[in-house]
């Protein structure tokens, strides 16, 4: 990537003294992904959230030793009393201090020495980093520092009370700060942090540091995990929860999962249309379902897209239905009556359409379908981590993330065409065949 290193060599040259700048180049500042640099970074709490093995605690010790010697990107002035936080004493000393990837093994000339009866570490400068644990929040209470680094946030045993405690004592400098590094779990602390404007976060994937990784790690843990959920939380630093009034659980999609397609006899492509073609307007569901040799309706494909118009939603659905060797397109009707069979047709006269009409709210069209799936007689061929997200966040106010469920809609209109007695048979009306 000879880009970045001539970008690097620049911010360097424009932003470091001289005699300072080939030296952080040389060091892992001229090695380190965009990600990993604090560039831009405007309020005191940066969170870093990544899938395991993307650099998070190298990040964490480079940024330590980055305080601790005044070294850019990292800071222009020395730092002397720093909290480290782990879930445990144990995870701080093996893991942020004298790990493969900790603060001792990336130091550079001046290493640190830990005096493990003291909880701390030292550096010849009179730098100090002391440790704490998250099994005991209490012990916050009274240090003081200028940073702090706290890693795996999401996995601390006391997470609330701990955070709370050392806020309080970051109080020390001309502008306190603090580093997170963590894996995604739907904590309500992480899920705060996320959302408070006095918090700048970055996102990491495993596989932007492959190059770091052993041979055939990722191939394996992908082939294994690759779109479940675990393998999203874990790989991708994606976020994922469970609604609580939700009519499909993560869990229970993972279990309608196949790993392979099964033959199909009937193929359908349903079409949820948008009222507008606004780039904020609603998506366009548009999802194929077919029926497997046992009757049970298998989810092949989610092509919803968004902010386009009715003649690309329509070419969309149209070129699906090619490429499945489909039966018909079932497109609902309520947002724009006959003209959405007259779009499709518009795009390819040959397309047999169906157009269902909505006559109940969102929650009760889409009930008898959830139904189906505990019965085991809904399958999904692959992962639709985007549709699966949807099905996981629709709730009883007909809405998921706020917003109009599209892809649900698609695929309730899929399977209830597939499987019309088990889901409550919609109303259905030919048009023009």
């Amino acid at each position: 990537m000879n880009w970045l290193w001539d970008w690097q060599r620049g911010w360097a040259r424009r932003s470091i003294r001289d005699d300072h700048a080939e030296p952080v180049l040389a060091g892992w500042f001229g090695k380190a992904r965009i990600a990993q640099y604090p560039l831009g970074l405007k309020a005191p709490t940066w969170l870093v959230i990544g899938g395991r093995g993307a650099g998070k605690t190298r990040l964490g010790s480079q940024w330590v030793n980055g305080l601790v010697g005044a070294t850019p990107p990292f800071s222009d002035t020395k730092h002397f009393r720093i909290a480290l936080v782990g879930e445990t004493l144990g995870d701080v000393r093996e893991v942020m201090v004298e790990g493969p990837s900790g603060i001792v093994a990336v130091s550079g000339a001046e290493r640190p020495r830990y005096e493990a009866s003291r909880r701390r570490l030292l550096w010849e400068s009179g730098a100090v980093a002391q440790a704490f644990s998250s099994e005991d929040p209490e012990s916050l209470r009274g240090p003081q520092f200028e940073a702090a680094w706290c890693d795996e946030l999401a996995k601390w045993r006391n997470p609330d009370a701990t955070w709370d405690m050392l806020q309080f004592g970051l109080r020390l400098g001309a502008r306190p700060r603090q580093l997170v590094t963590t894996t995604a779990r739907p904590i309500p602390l992480l899920k705060r942090l996320l959302n408070d404007r006095d918090v700048d976060v970055t996102r990491m994937r495993t596989t932007e540091n492959a190059a770091n990784l052993a041979p055939g790690f990722l191939a394996q843990v992908e082939e294994r995990y690759g779109g479940t959920r675990l393998g999203r939380q874990e790989l991708d630093g994606d976020l994922i929860e469970d609604r609580e009034d939700a009519l499909w659980s993560r869990a229970a999609i993972e279990a309608a999962t196949l790993a392979h397609p099964p033959e199909l006899g009937r193929i359908v492509v349903a079409v949820d249309p948008p009222a507008s073609s606004r780039r904020t307007s609603d998506a366009c569901g548009i999802v194929a379902a077919g029926l497997d040799g046992q009757g049970r309706a298998v989810v092949i494909a989610d092509a919803t897209v968004r902010g386009v118009r009715p003649m690309q939603w329509a070419g969309c659905a149209v070129g699906l239905f090619h490429r499945l060797g489909a039966d018909c397109v079932v497109a609902e009707v309520n947002q724009g009556g006959d003209m959405v069979a007259e779009i499709i047709r518009a795009v390819d006269p040959g397309v047999p359409v169906r157009a269902v009409r909505a006559r109940r709210g969102k929650w009760l069209r889409a009930e008898p379908v959830a139904m189906l799936y505990q019965q085991g007689r809904v399958l999904h061929a692959g992962r639709f981590a985007a549709l699966e997200d949807e099905m996981c966040d629709f709730g009883t106010d007909g809405l998921s993330g706020g917003r109009s469920p599209d892809r649900v809609d698609a695929l309730v209109w899929a399977v209830s065409e597939l499987i019309p007695g088990g889901a409550g048979e919609p109303k259905i009306r030919a048009v023009g065949q």
